[in-house]
């Protein structure tokens, strides 16, 4: 399970890269409850979901049990849509499947949250 690494909310955008492998993409919830928190995104496949057992756990009702999947080819990072009730969104556009480039927007339900990869 991939732990919220819990930072100030007032600097959502401040990432301390020497908590993190340089490789290791990271997802930082920009807006929605518990706003501010941090999910490294170390592992090959990741899962956001309102499910209990989610990788990243995303606690509302506009959020599905099994929303959405990461998955992590080496560097390369796609988030795609698991058949979600209310989509997934990409820098504003639904997408089923997309690969993620630094500073990207993905909004799960009410969740708005940044991409951040690539930073050395």
């Amino acid at each position: 399970m991939t732990d919220a690494i819990e930072m100030d909310p007032e600097i959502p955008h401040r990432l301390d890269r020497e908590m993190f492998e340089t490789d290791t993409g990271i997802l930082v919830i920009e807006s929605g409850p518990r706003s501010g928190s941090r999910y490294a995104l170390d592992s090959e496949l990741i899962s956001i979901g309102r499910e209990k057992d989610a990788d990243i756990f995303l606690d509302d009702v506009t959020v599905s049990r099994q929303h959405a999947i990461l998955e992590r080819s080496e560097s390369i990072y796609t988030v795609s849509d698991t058949g979600s009730l209310n989509g997934t969104y990409l820098n504003g556009k639904s997408v089923r499947s997309e690969e993620l480039t630094d500073g990207d927007v993905l909004q799960i339900g009410r969740f708005k949250l940044v991409f951040f990869h690539g930073m050395a």
